[in-house]
């Protein structure tokens, strides 16, 4: 057993814990766990916990249906809402097949090998992430409405913000969990928020993501509301994206860095182009439910493949910063993808940019949502729907690269019958709702 394993024990046995939630997530991002009392949790580190991954959408079928949750002791986190006595803790943990082996169709195996790549090539990838989400009503019993918590917009203030509290307190317990957060503040929509968080290494902001997501809906739930990340719940209104902040650095050197009236390094530009280059085929990664492509096009949220400085209207921006904050933000993923599979997806298109030395076309300097018809006609455009998406990544060379066959077989059958239970009801805003409204 290692020393990091010995600390979790002495911490288990030293605070009061007395339920350990061993938490994965499904490759949909579909956060999950099993609980454990402590004196299981030897056993855990040593051989794993069995579950059915016959019962995990796009796992295995029932025919080969073991598989075992093995923790990452460098995860270990309290949960704050839950009791202060007997205390419950998670622990992210790796996915294996019952002879040791990584399940390769588990997202953080996937994201593990894209950093070990990045790594081989003298690269760290650091990741931050901008998140909104939505705040609604409930009704007498508990149950979510459509009702937006509050009629606020950007950057407003109490009254107008009924959410502030809510913030206040989602950041205080991220806080607690060893997440900074870095701004918060009321975004365009009804109801709808934005919290940032510290940029970390891609790992770690793949797993604050989901920490943020569960903290997020469990203070939501504790103050009465129903926290959404369904990235288009209003149709009329702004949606919620997921913009992802993303920076490499080599001998401690960070690529995206320029100095005043230069311009970008080789790899930088390699590494744009390389995400430029691959974006179609990996949207269904960042944009996963029929609802995500109501979102393109509007509100501030991208639908052509351009990039620029400052200017939000492309897919890819570089914000005005300096020093460790230099980066690029990509603003069309959605919070309803799996973090995991969607930064391994972007670390490896970023990758195969600086691989083949791939050239950044010229940034594209006008507001997007404003330009002549004859312009946007001659841009490269993000998938129309989800059907597109999915059969762009299902004959794509550099996805099939990138994930096993299986796994991106399993992934691209339930998009498709998503795209086709949707397309095939009557009222297709309703059947989204069903779908995605309480299970995203």
């Amino acid at each position: 057993m290692t020393d990091t394993e010995l600390e979790v024990l002495r911490f288990v046995q030293e605070n009061d814990v007395k339920f350990i939630r061993l938490a994965f997530s499904d490759m949909f991002g579909i956060q999950k766990n099993i609980s454990v009392m402590p004196d299981e949790l030897p056993r855990a580190f040593e051989t794993g916990i069995s579950f059915d991954a016959s019962a995990v959408r796009g796992f295995l079928n029932v025919e080969q249906s073991d598989l075992f949750i093995t923790p990452d002791p460098s995860t270990l986190s309290i949960l704050p809402w839950r009791p202060s006595h007997g205390r419950v803790v998670r622990l992210f943990c790796n996915v294996n097949y019952p002879d040791g082996r990584p399940f390769e169709g588990s997202s953080r195996h996937i994201l593990q090998r894209a950093v070990k790549e990045a790594a081989q090539m003298g690269y760290v990838c650091k990741i931050g992430a901008e998140c909104e989400f939505y705040l609604f009503e409930t009704d007498e019993k508990g149950n979510p409405t459509m009702n937006p918590h509050d009629l606020g917009g950007y950057c407003d203030i109490a009254p107008n913000d009924k959410g502030e509290n809510v913030r206040r307190e989602i950041c205080l317990t991220l806080e607690e969990m060893g997440i900074h957060p870095e701004a918060s503040h009321h975004e365009q929509g009804p109801g709808q928020n934005e919290i940032d968080f510290k940029y970390s290494d891609a790992m770690t902001a793949a797993d604050n993501l989901l920490t943020f997501k569960a903290a997020v809906k469990s203070i939501a739930a504790r103050n009465g509301l129903y926290a959404s990340f369904m990235p288009k719940p209003l149709p009329d209104k702004s949606g919620s994206g997921l913009h992802v902040n993303l920076s490499l650095s080599q001998g401690g050197r960070n690529i995206f860095k320029t100095a005043p009236d230069e311009g970008h390094c080789p790899e930088a530009e390699h590494f744009m182009a390389g995400v430029l280059d691959h974006i179609r085929e990996i949207t269904v990664f960042l944009n996963p439910l029929t609802n995500s492509y109501a979102r393109f096009g509007a509100f501030e949220a991208p639908r052509y493949l351009s990039w620029s400085h400052q200017n939000r209207s492309q897919l890819i921006r570089i914000p005005a910063a300096t020093g460790a904050q230099s980066r690029m933000e990509l603003r069309s993923p959605d919070p309803s993808c799996n973090p995991h599979l969607a930064f391994a997806m972007l670390l490896q298109a970023g990758l195969d940019g600086i691989r083949r030395e791939l050239p950044l076309c010229p940034a594209v300097d006008l507001n997007l949502y404003d330009a002549e018809p004859g312009v946007l006609e001659k841009m490269p455009a993000l998938p129309e729907n989800l059907e597109e998406a999915v059969l762009l990544a299902r004959s794509s060379a550099f996805v099939q690269s990138v994930l096993p066959a299986k796994t991106l077989a399993n992934y691209c059958d339930v998009k498709l019958e998503d795209w086709k239970r949707c397309r095939e009801a009557e009222d297709q805003a309703a059947a989204e709702r069903k779908l995605y409204f309480t299970a995203i």
